[in-house]
């Protein structure tokens, strides 16, 4: 076993913070990496295959990790995204842990093509309390003219390890829209970088994490900006509770060239107990004249006015909890539309918060 170093920001801060990187104690990096056979692919008009491209990344979460990936991955999958402009196709992919298969180490490459509308969905899930390693790379490459909505839901058991590293190409008039739900893992670390290089280009990434007991999420969100009339939004919603932990730190760097580029963060956190943590991290960093750019971070418990109020209509106070954690959480499971998925997200938030 061996101290990991993850994540580290893009400019470094004051060590004070403790939010330039995370460093994880005592974790195992699997040597053997075996078959993982919980893997379920529900497709429409998407091509997938194997054919992975070779690995060079600008960010990535960690060296170690992305050798590993390199190495010894046990899941490659390459999707094409077909031209689908009269409506928008789905893929569904689902990675389902238990006592035989323990370990995924995946690289998942997605190429949306020009005029094409797809969703994808990758589903993470525990059928036990073992632990698990979970190790992914997601690469996107979004061309001209596409739409591409991804859906990551984590719902791994909290005894587990999950490290995700992801990468978007985005061009001209080119729309990548993520939706996370992270909600499982002991340690959840997720390294995102995004180069939105095309004119008129969006991205937007939807979060939300949801921490119990000792369950530590480190979050390192980069987006650059480059293509002119370029936007990207990063809305990111959590709540802790017990002895949780979470560190966010996002970056939206407007280089060279983007001018009218546009660039919003929002993160937000509720303290659901005297002991959870949360530090954050907004940065906004700029090369280009005549753009836009906004941060804000906030974290606090509920107001007690609020409760009083829901109590007051006839609720106890762990429910009257779990409605003010939804209504947070709402705005982003707007964004899922496989109702199927949204009522399983729906019942985990209220077992983790019972």
């Amino acid at each position: 076993m061996k101290q990991l170093k993850l994540n580290e920001t893009p400019v470094r801060t004051s060590r004070n913070f403790n939010i330039n990187n995370i460093k994880l104690e005592n974790i195992d990096i699997p040597k053997v990496v075996t078959t993982f056979t919980n893997m379920k692919i529900i497709e429409n008009r998407a091509e997938i295959n194997n054919n992975t491209s070779d690995i060079n990344l600008t960010y990535g979460i960690g060296d170690e990790l992305i050798n590993q990936i390199q190495k010894n991955s046990n899941i490659k999958l390459h999707i094409d995204c077909m031209d689908t402009s009269q409506y928008t196709d789905e893929t569904e992919i689902t990675f389902q842990f238990d006592k035989n298969n323990t370990t995924l180490v995946e690289n998942i490459e997605i190429v949306a093509e020009e005029n094409s509308r797809s969703t994808i969905i990758l589903k993470y899930s525990s059928n036990g309390d073992c632990e698990n390693w979970h190790n992914g790379l997601l690469r996107v490459k979004a061309k001209n003219d596409s739409e591409l909505n991804i859906i990551i839901s984590n719902l791994m058991n909290i005894n587990s390890n999950n490290f995700m590293s992801f990468e978007s190409d985005i061009s001209e008039n080119a729309k990548v829209n993520y939706t996370i739900i992270d909600f499982g893992g002991k340690n959840s670390i997720t390294n995102y970088y995004s180069n939105i290089e095309g004119d008129n280009a969006d991205n937007k990434i939807n979060t939300i994490y949801l921490g119990r007991q000792d369950q530590l999420f480190d979050l390192n969100y980069i987006g650059e900006l480059r293509g002119k009339k370029s936007n990207i939004d990063i809305e990111v919603q959590g709540a802790l509770k017990d002895d949780s932990k979470k560190h966010f730190k996002g970056t939206i760097d407007f280089k060279k060239g983007c001018k009218k580029a546009t660039g919003n963060e929002n993160e937000a956190c509720m303290l659901l107990s005297d002991t959870a943590k949360s530090l954050a991290l907004p940065m906004l960093l700029c090369s280009e004249e005549d753009v836009e750019g906004n941060h804000s971070s906030s974290a606090g418990k509920i107001g007690e006015k609020e409760l009083f109020y829901i109590m007051s209509r006839g609720f106890e106070l762990k429910e009257a909890m779990k409605l003010m954690v939804r209504a947070k959480f709402n705005k982003i499971l707007e964004n899922i539309d496989n109702e199927k998925l949204k009522n399983e997200i729906i019942k985990e938030i209220d077992e983790r918060l019972d």
